[in-house]
Order: C-alpha cells, then sequence, then structure tokens
C-alpha cells in the first residue's frame, strides 16, 4: 500500500512515498521493547539486511528526533532531551528502510525510560575467546552514561621476554561498587594480588603453605576490611567432539578468609570431599554465600583425569553461613538451594543490595558455566526461597557471569546469545513485584562496533565511579616485592 506523510524536524525528511510493513524492524542491536535508565548512553542501531539508508522518528509527547543514515546515532543531547521527556514512559521509535531505492516503514516500537538509574561505570576484563594470546588482555572500564572508555590495568606492562614472562590478570572487585576500595589479582610473571585502599596500593603473596592456594575468586566483606576468596587448583581442557569447546574445572577448592588491615588469611571451609568456589556476602555482612559440589576421588593419583572423565558428576548446590561481625566468626553452612537434587549444578551467587533477590548461574555440570551453552540465570527470592528460571532474560545460548547495581533494579551479565562466540554485556530492569524488562546490549557510538570487535568482555562489575590509579601504578606495585600473608587458626576482631 503506498501512502503520502510529510514531516520535517532537524533538517531530515521522512519518506514522502514508502510500503508499510507489517513486520518491526530487523535492528541490531535489538532495542525494541527495551527499558533503559535514564542516564545510559545514547541508543544507536543499524538494520540487520544493511538499509541503503534510513530514517527513524523519535517520538515523546511533543518532542520530536529525525535522524538519518545508513546508521541511526543520535547525539548525547538529543537523546538526553527525549529521555528527560520520557521519564516513566516511552520513546516511540518509526523506522524507514531504503532497498534499492524503495522506502519500506515498519510498525512503530517503544523504548521504555525508567527514573531507576544505573551506577555510571562498568568495569570488565577484555580477552580473546581462544586463549591463544592471554597477554593482550586489559582490565576496563567504561562510563554507560557515554561511550568513553579507559583501561584500568593493561596485563603486558608487566610481561617480559621469555617463556617465563608472561602474565595474567583477572577477578577485579570492590567494595560496595567503590573504585578506591578495589582489588585484583596478576598471576606468573611478577603474580601477586594487587589491594589498593583509599588510596594505599599493595601487593600481597597469599601463597601459604596452610591454605591450597593464593586467593581466586573474591568476595569483599560490605564494611570491615575483610576479603573471603575461593582457593582453586584450576585447569582446563579442549574438547574436540563436546559442543562445550572448552571445560574449566577445579581438582580441588576451599574457602579462606584475609584481613586486609593485618595481612593474615584462615581457612574457613577445607572439606576434602568438598569443592567450595564463588563466596558472595550478603548486603547486611552477616551470611556469606557460596557453592560447593561434593566430590570424591578414587584415589590420589591423577585428580585432572579423574574430574574431567566424571565431569558430569560434579554438581555444585548454593550454602550460606552465618558470620558474626563482633567476633569475626563463621558459623557451621546451610544448604540454601539443593541443584544436585534437580541433576543441575549451581554456581555465581549474587545477593542484591537491597537482600531481596539471589540470582545464580545454572548449567546441568561443572563450575564454569560460561563455557556451557546450557547456562542460564536462575532467581531466588529470599522471602520466600521460592527459586525459578530467569526466561525472561535467558537465551538460547551462554548467560554467565552477573552481578547487581547499588540500587538493586539493575542486572549487568554475560551473553554469548548473538554469536554463540563472544560474551558481550546485557543490562535488565527489576521493579519492586520482581517484574523483569527485556535485556539490551551494551550501546556502543558505532552500532556495529561489537560485531567487528574480537575480543569477550569478562567479569562485568558495577562502580559509583571510574577508578583514576593509573596502569603504570598499578605495574609500578606489581614489579616491586609482594608482602607475605600471615596465616592464623582464627580472624580476631581488631583490638
Amino acid at each position: 500500500m503506498m501512502v503520502a506523510v510529510v514531516m520535517t524536524a532537524c533538517g531530515v525528511k521522512a519518506p514522502e512515498e514508502y510500503t508499510a510493513s507489517r513486520d518491526m524492524p530487523d535492528i541490531y542491536p535489538d532495542y525494541k521493547g527495551v527499558t533503559v535508565p535514564v542516564n545510559m548512553a545514547p541508543l544507536t542501531f543499524e538494520m540487520n539486511n544493511r538499509a541503503d539508508n534510513m530514517v527513524a522518528r523519535f517520538t515523546v509527547d511533543d518532542e520530536e528526533l529525525l535522524l538519518e543514515g545508513a546508521k541511526i546515532e543520535p547525539s548525547e543531547d538529543e537523546w538526553q532531551r527525549l529521555v528527560e521527556k520520557a521519564l516513566d514512559k516511552s520513546i516511540a521509535v518509526e523506522v524507514y528502510a531504503r532497498y534499492d531505492g524503495e522506502w519500506t516503514k515498519y510498525k512503530p516500537f517503544d523504548i521504555h525510560v525508567s527514573k531507576d538509574s544505573i551506577d555510571p561505570y562498568l568495569s570488565y576484563r577484555l580477552i580473546y575467546p581462544s586463549y591463544v594470546s592471554y597477554e593482550e588482555l586489559t582490565i576496563s572500564q567504561r562510563c554507560l552514561e557515554n561511550y568513553d572508555e579507559s583501561v584500568i590495568y593493561d596485563n603486558i606492562l608487566c610481561s617480559t621476554e621469555g617463556e617465563k614472562g608472561g602474565q595474567c590478570i583477572n577477578c577485579h572487585n570492590y567494595q560496595q561498587f567503590n573504585p578506591e576500595r578495589m582489588q585484583f589479582h596478576a598471576r606468573q610473571n611478577m603474580g601477586g594480588t594487587v589491594i589498593a585502599y583509599d588510596g594505599k596500593m599493595r601487593k600481597i603473596n597469599m601463597r601459604n603453605d596452610s591454605i591450597l592456594s593464593a586467593g581466586v575468586y573474591p568476595a569483599w566483606h560490605p564494611w570491615l576490611k575483610l576479603i573471603v576468596y575461593s582457593t582453586n587448583l584450576t585447569s582446563q581442557t579442549f574438547q574436540v567432539t563436546d559442543p562445550n569447546k572448552i571445560e574449566v574445572f577445579d581438582a580441588e577448592s576451599d574457602m579462606i578468609a584475609y584481613d586486609v588491615e593485618r595481612n593474615e588469611v584462615t581457612n574457613i571451609e577445607n572439606d576434602p570431599n568438598e569443592l567450595e568456589v564463588f563466596p558472595c556476602w550478603a548486603p547486611d555482612g552477616k551470611s556469606l554465600y557460596y557453592c560447593s559440589a561434593h566430590f570424591e576421588y578414587a584415589d590420589s593419583a591423577d585428580r585432572g583425569g579423574q574430574i574431567i572423565s566424571r565431569r558430569r558428576e560434579v554438581k555444585y548446590n548454593i550454602y550460606k553461613k552465618s558470620f558474626d561481625p563482633e567476633t569475626m566468626t563463621f558459623g557451621e553452612r546451610r544448604l540454601v538451594f539443593d541443584a544436585a537434587g534437580l541433576g543441575m549444578s549451581a554456581t555465581l551467587p549474587r545477593v542484591s543490595p537491597d537482600g531481596r533477590w539471589l540470582v545464580f548461574t545454572m548449567g546441568k555440570y561443572g563450575v564454569f558455566h560460561i563455557w556451557h551453552r546450557d547456562g542460564d540465570l536462575w532467581l531466588m527470592d529470599l522471602r520466600t526461597g521460592t527459586p525459578r528460571p530467569l526466561h525472561e532474560i535467558n537465551s538460547k545460548d551462554t548467560e554467565s557471569y552477573h552481578s547487581w547495581s547499588s540500587n538493586s533494579h539493575w542486572l549487568v551479565f554475560s551473553s554469548r546469545r548473538y554469536d554463540g562466540e563472544y560474551t558481550r554485556p546485557f543490562f535488565a530492569h527489576v521493579d519492586e513485584k520482581g517484574n523483569w524488562s527485556k535485556p539490551f546490549e551494551l550501546p556502543c557510538a558505532d552500532p556495529d562496533f561489537h560485531r567487528q570487535f574480537m575480543k569477550c568482555y569478562n567479569v562485568p562489575e558495577f562502580m559509583k565511579n571510574a577508578v583514576t590509579i593509573k596502569p603504570q601504578e598499578f605495574a609500578d606495585v606489581l614489579k616491586g616485592e609482594a608482602e607475605a600473608v600471615k596465616y592464623v587458626s582464627r580472624l580476631n576482631r581488631h583490638k
């Protein structure tokens, strides 16, 4: 059907003749019907089938914006005017696309704007998925209110020539979203744990004969100078016929508590038949959640070979331990979620800052679901203890690492939903009643950027501000001597 309309704005005209489609536009990224925070960077998009030209009309009440081009890229000022008008309402979007000289007008869609803001910064590792060149790896940060990205630390700064000169960094983590209280690990060359706390930086050698390994996966206490880590003997195998190309596993794993001020460490879980991992504090600081799988070896020889051959037996449950901040003591563990009873494995528990929700990753077996195509996110309402799969935000491919915003209304998570190979950050909103919005991908200035970018986003973590320590300052600390940790039988309240 041919129709004629004339609309102008900002010098751009909508097509006067077009064919009206019954379908919504097939755009990338898919922002149709999403909910975004009021302070999110502009959403840019293009047609999946590469239109010759596009016109997009954005409308909120009496505010109208028309943009034209092969890609639709609102400026920050243009976008801000729209979202301020659409607060707790929607932006209506009409898309026209031209193919071989003919215009098509698609069914309009809405972009909902939430009054719930998002923390302004996100940090993550950028890493190639094949591990062929793991040294080309950074911890980076992105301002979510615009497109500015910067490097927190570059792995190559402490790598040197030679077989033993490589370095790997991982597990950046913050206390209460505070970039001035952070830690990350460096392994291999000049390895150690870097802890930055209110302007003071230290390199810690957490290896000790009384613990399994140096700290690996961290969890800062909400206010104490205390970090709980899992300690892990981790390996990986590359699989030829399995659709899950890589299997990452722990032959052994325990949990330790580290006193940042006293530089003291102690074991809190080290059962030889339990594989403990992924600690996470409740926001009141009085409960510690974590995962554990019961696994008994037939003998002590070739433990890695045993756990690989029996990998589908390894199923993690979620537990929690009480904690007394006054005496610095932990209670006995208590089962929170029996995933193994369902024939499944649960990992990466994260409690929302308001204490209401527990989100975790679920797969058929194992600990590293980011390499499992069946990895999905699950939700437990901690008021009722009722778990369920998060169908609203899961895809047919992998969903894995996730973290909460400080206001408990936004979840960021890693997903391979577009191509099955690269993890990208996606965001979803949850309201007070537990209603989840359709997820949306991290916006980029060029909507095609992620389809050209050959690295994975790993371990996305929200921050209230940017890390201001320069990469070379971190490198200088890593090049220095590490403080040896002191092992104690138990932690004590500071005198």
